[in-house]
């Protein structure tokens, strides 16, 4: 195993005369965390090195003994040779240091014409266009489970919600496919982030540039970057696109964190409307009867803890002058942390719905017929036949009213009842009112109706295969 031994000297220059206090040095450190960017550094400092020898600061022969160091610590650390601890202080110096190992003196000049500044903006760009091509990648596979799902209920009626009350009837797919709008826009969000993470800072220097020669298109175009920043102390103090991820990673988590609330309900003795399998639910320790929805509550839960770092950061960058600054450090672990989260929790959730519950039919059908979710429809009978759809409105709210005191549905009113209400009722009230037809006759564009939602599902289904076919 290598380890990066103590340094006899500081890093920085002849300026101090001794060492950091040990406890400093380890609040200091972020090499605990930062070694999560080591690949990219690495990749990065390949780069920065093709860079030089190709601009002459250093002769080709050098750029190429560096690359090839390089690589041997990337694969040094893959293989779990390479682990340095605290001393090394970060990533950077870690590497650099053990690079100057491999290939003696002219591994000291990997750092010409750079800063950590840049070199740290670098490897976090280039981690987090990775991520987002991995989250991405992930919304498409849960959104083809929804897809799935929603294929299978167009028919499939459950009740629809406000407030909480029951308001009216849905098709079940219609009400899978909401949340495959939610996360399309999502997926559409983190592909407009990315493209102001993949901008080159590279070469920005600590604030102010360099006065080397270097060409920074050229080791842009070798990370693949898209752009390089216009100006330096921009480029080394910007983490807008930092923040803008977070945003983008707390939205993905309230449209999990919804999703999650449904299933928690609808798998409630109350609701009943799915039935949670074992792979995905636990037990209780102490009542044998108790499956519990785990999955859900923790994505729910874990919600609270990717807004905490968007708000972190939001609060460390409000007040930091130009350029960089030390608390700088802190946007590392919020990243790390909510990538790993956000990616936890869509693996989680596309697994719960793809194979973890199962909805009740049966159930389901029976909650549309026992409520007054079709007293709309009611009015919007009466309406259709000329009759002013206010008045309509406060007749069926008395009817509702009348009919809740003697215990009856509308569905039980006879026609008579419904006569000594309006002459305007006639024999097909009924069908009018009945849970299927309250659906199908809901075919305005985007909504309910079994024709729109089979509509919605082939736009849906094109769109997806779009998405796909660009990854």
């Amino acid at each position: 195993m290598v380890n990066t031994p103590p340094s006899s000297s500081q890093t920085w220059s002849q300026r101090f005369e001794s060492a950091l206090h040990p406890a400093i040095a380890r609040f200091n450190a972020s090499i605990g965390f930062d070694i999560e960017l080591i690949e990219y550094d690495l990749t990065g400092s390949q780069a920065h090195a093709q860079m030089l020898a190709k601009t002459g600061i250093i002769t080709p022969e050098e750029g190429e003994q560096l690359v090839a160091g390089l690589e041997q610590i990337r694969q040094e650390y893959r293989q779990g040779l390479f682990q340095p601890g605290v001393e090394a202080e970060d990533v950077h110096f870690a590497v650099e240091r053990r690079l100057t190992e491999l290939v003696g003196d002219v591994g000291k000049k990997l750092h010409t014409a750079r800063s950590r500044n840049d070199q740290v903006g670098t490897d976090i760009r280039l981690y987090l266009r990775e991520q987002i091509t991995q989250m991405r990648r992930q919304i498409l596979e849960f959104q083809a489970v929804l897809l799935q799902l929603a294929e299978q209920h167009v028919e499939t009626l459950i009740p629809g919600y406000t407030h909480l009350q029951r308001a009216q009837p849905l098709s079940l797919a219609h009400h899978l496919l909401a949340y495959v709008e939610m996360t399309q826009r999502d997926w559409q969000r983190l592909g407009e982030i990315y493209q102001r993470v993949n901008t080159s800072p590279l070469g920005s220097g600590a604030l102010a540039g360099t006065t080397f020669p270097i060409d920074r298109h050229y080791s842009a175009e070798l990370l693949q970057f898209g752009s390089v920043y216009a100006n330096s102390l921009d480029a080394v103090s910007d983490r807008d696109f930092a923040i803008e991820f977070l945003c983008a990673a707390s939205l993905v988590m309230v449209h999990l964190s919804r999703l999650s609330e449904e299933v928690i309900l609808w798998a409630s003795e109350e609701f009943g409307f799915v039935t949670l399998k074992d792979s995905c639910s636990t037990g209780s320790s102490i009542m044998p009867q108790k499956k519990n929805p785990d999955v859900p509550e923790l994505v729910r839960g874990k919600a609270g803890r990717v807004f905490g770092h968007l708000q972190a950061l939001l609060v460390m960058m409000k007040g930091l002058p130009l350029a960089y600054n030390k608390d700088l450090q802190e946007d590392k672990e919020a990243l790390f942390d909510s990538v790993k989260t956000v990616r936890a929790c869509l693996e989680a959730m596309t697994i719960l719905m793809s194979e973890g519950l199962e909805f009740r039919t049966q159930r389901l059908n029976q909650a549309v017929a026992e409520d007054f979710s079709n007293a709309t429809d009611v009015a919007d009978y009466l309406a259709a036949k000329g009759v002013p759809f206010r008045e309509a409105y406060n007749l069926v709210g008395k009817v509702v009213k009348t009919s809740l005191a003697a215990g009856k549905l509308l569905k039980d009113l006879t026609l008579d009842e419904w006569q000594a209400l309006h002459p305007a009722f006639a024999a097909d009230i009924y069908d009018a009112i009945a849970p299927r037809q309250v659906v199908a006759a809901r075919n305005s564009f985007g909504g309910t109706g079994f024709e729109q939602v089979r509509q919605a599902l082939q736009t849906a289904r094109q769109r997806w295969l779009q998405s796909e076919a660009a990854h």
